[in-house]
């Protein structure tokens, strides 16, 4: 997994803290703590896993005696009815850990599952399929890796780490030159600017600023091939806005290098992910 653990750290001791206040009452008045139990997480639709080594951590959490065996990997496509993974250990402690385990799974499989979907809309044609800022509060971490084990690539993680001057940062200064000349003034020379767009006057006009990315705002199809040729190679060009799996093609079509959708993340369905609990046992075979 291509994300620290430590930097999640926070996010997984906060969901279960949510889930289990002071303590699983059903469980732990039910189930005996000597029964000892393997849960068996498996997939109820067709899709791309994403979130297994979270999956883990939340059980290790939880219970450093429970085993989490993996069944598959991230990135690899399952079926309705396959089995994704195994935890073995007390049965108290899987119960408690199941749906704040299920729940970063389903989520996480979920965005990976979206993201092939657009990647594959657009395969054939050199554009890239990024992603965006329109993420669950807390998860942006988890739901970018999440993207990129769907086949995605990640734009700008925040707003600290790339220039993106957009409409209303235009509106305040009064032109996209202006914004362009501040931004020069004050960030360092490795970084690059882009500038969003909406007409063909701005494109001419990002153009002869040196914008290094030049995103061009729900424009058609049409607009977008005229602005492509337009900039020429003279920057990378992103599209986005109204951008759907039907019109995926028609957008890498025309020449774009970059095609950014924000329902990656922000309008994913979850994967229907679920976990069964069987081959009960006594602790030590009592």
């Amino acid at each position: 997994m291509d994300i620290s653990i430590r930097a999640i750290r926070d996010l997984l001791e906060m969901a279960l803290r949510e889930d289990i206040g002071i303590g699983d009452i059903t469980s732990d008045s039910v189930v005996p703590a000597n029964v000892m139990a393997v849960g068996t997480i498996l997939s109820k639709d067709d899709g791309i896993v994403a979130g297994l080594d979270v999956a883990e951590e939340i059980f290790r959490m939880l219970d450093p005696e429970i085993i989490f065996n993996r069944l598959v990997s991230d990135g690899e496509r399952v079926h309705f009815g396959q089995n994704i993974a195994t935890a073995e250990g007390s049965a108290r402690s899987i119960l408690t850990a199941e749906r704040t385990v299920v729940n970063f799974l389903q989520r996480l499989s979920g965005i990976a599952t979206t993201t092939t979907k657009y990647v594959e809309a657009a395969s054939g044609y050199h554009a890239t399929i990024i992603d965006t800022r329109k993420t669950t509060p807390g998860w942006r971490a988890l739901e970018k890796y999440a993207v990129r084990v769907g086949g995605g690539h990640n734009h700008r993680f925040g707003l600290y780490d790339a220039v993106l001057i957009k409409d209303n940062h235009i509106a305040a200064v009064g032109g996209i030159a202006k914004a362009v000349k501040r931004a020069r003034e004050q960030i360092p020379h490795t970084m690059k600017i882009e500038v969003e767009v909406e007409s063909m006057a701005q494109v001419r006009e990002a153009v002869k600023l040196g914008a290094d990315i030049i995103m061009l705002d729900n424009m058609d199809a049409d607009m977008m091939s005229e602005a492509v040729k337009l900039i020429d190679g003279k920057a990378l060009v992103e599209a986005s806005g109204g951008l759907t799996l039907e019109n995926i093609p028609a957008v890498a079509a025309t020449g774009v290098d970059l095609i950014s959708v924000g329902a990656l993340t922000h309008s994913a369905m979850p994967l229907d992910i679920s976990m069964s609990i069987c081959s009960l046992k006594l602790k030590g075979g009592e």
